[in-house]
């Protein structure tokens, strides 16, 4: 989309653009750093709010990390990954025996279906996979790359999991079930709450395998609701593995790091199926160094929660429908077909996330920036005058 000059002045009396390229205002929303700035997308660098990643970058005392250790590049990082494993099982009040590293959380995830599926086969079990649909498709292509079957469960009406059902297939299943569990769930951002998945977790069935997908957890810390079945793991609890990531909260998707909490003896299993050598020194010290920094993981939760309150409002004021969000991106209510809209937004330099069939009429937005996000809404107030949502 061309924007004029009279349409560039009109973005910067709502608080959203002043110019081009490297003309920069300080929007008015409570200022990221002492100097936040807003640059107007383009063609060339659209605002991406397709990936649920953080728009704020990753943290100075991870970029210091990884400058500070440049030097020792040429050695191999096992002091620094067995650090960020020490690290880990701090902060969850666990032993390093019951942390296993990933190239991000995708390898991870790899990881335990690869070896629940390899369990399955020496023990002569059939075994299949379920998982509420839609939700975060990496599953899916692990189990049909391994000839596995895929058993979908739709969403509830409200697009919550219908967990009955999910335990109706397993538990009728004559074999081994892997069930597939991203909480709180991508594309929804819907909260699955304790009082759900605890007597699952409490009694977990001998032919049911629980994986839950903790991605957008941090989003979800505080929450009354919430609980990690990392609790679990503590515990002891057998045919249980958690994943997590450092791509969302801890801004460092690019560095490709995340990790796998069990009970040890599930640990000492699946970590088989880990390679031994997914983790490189950048990662690994920019890691440490952004689970030490408690005020970048307060700012990071502040923009967020924010972000999502002026998305919420806005939502509200276009009377677009939208899922309660428990992390850093929102599900809403478009007019026509998300493909469509995704469409007419690229043309206006922002990118939005794909479709999630068969909600063809929902759109996942990442929530970036309050600056970000004030651009976007203008954008969307010229969409409602043009009929578009």
């Amino acid at each position: 989309m061309q924007i004029n000059r009279r349409r560039m002045l009109q973005l910067a009396a709502a608080g959203v653009a002043a110019g081009f390229f490297n003309h920069k205002v300080l929007a008015e929303t409570q200022p990221i750093t002492a100097q936040t700035t807003f640059t107007l997308p383009s063609a060339e660098h659209p605002l991406l709010l397709n990936f649920n990643e953080n728009s704020l970058g990753m943290s100075a005392s991870a970029r210091q990390a990884v400058i500070n250790h440049l030097n020792l590049s040429n050695r191999y990082p096992d002091s620094e990954r067995e650090g960020l494993i020490e690290d880990i099982a701090k902060r969850f009040n666990l032993n390093t025996e019951n942390v296993g590293l990933g190239n991000g959380s995708s390898e991870a995830i790899e990881a335990v279906i690869s070896g629940w599926i390899q369990q399955a086969n020496d023990k002569k079990q059939a075994v299949q996979v379920i998982a509420p649909d839609p939700t975060f498709g990496i599953y899916e292509d692990y189990a049909v790359a391994r000839n596995v079957p895929v058993v979908k469960v739709p969403l509830k009406a409200d697009l919550s999991f219908d967990l009955d059902a999910i335990r109706s297939k397993a538990d009728q299943f004559d074999g081994i079930s892997i069930i597939y569990l991203c909480n709180p769930n991508n594309p929804t951002a819907l909260l699955t709450p304790n009082s759900q998945l605890a007597p699952w977790l409490d009694n977990i069935p001998e032919n049911h395998r629980l994986l839950i997908d903790e991605a957008y957890a941090e989003y979800a810390e505080g929450d009354p609701q919430f609980t990690s079945a990392i609790e679990w793991a503590r515990k002891g609890t057998e045919r249980l593995a958690v994943t997590r990531t450092f791509s969302k909260l801890y801004a460092l998707a690019g560095l490709r790091i995340g990790y796998m909490v069990a009970a040890k003896s599930e640990m000492d299993y699946l970590r088989q199926f880990l390679s031994a050598d997914n983790t490189n020194l950048t990662a690994a010290v920019a890691a440490r160094a952004t689970l030490a920094d408690n005020a970048f993981l307060q700012e990071s939760r502040r923009v967020t929660d924010e972000s999502r309150r002026m998305v919420m409002k806005a939502l509200d004021e276009l009377g677009l429908t939208y899922v309660a969000s428990s992390a850093n991106f929102i599900f809403h209510r478009i007019k026509g077909d998300s493909v469509e809209y995704a469409k007419k937004m690229k043309a206006y330099n922002i990118v939005v996330g794909r479709a999630f069939p068969p909600l063809t009429n929902y759109n996942r937005l990442t929530l970036g920036t309050p600056e970000e996000m004030a651009y976007l809404i203008q954008v969307w107030k010229e969409f409602r005058t043009k009929g578009w949502i």
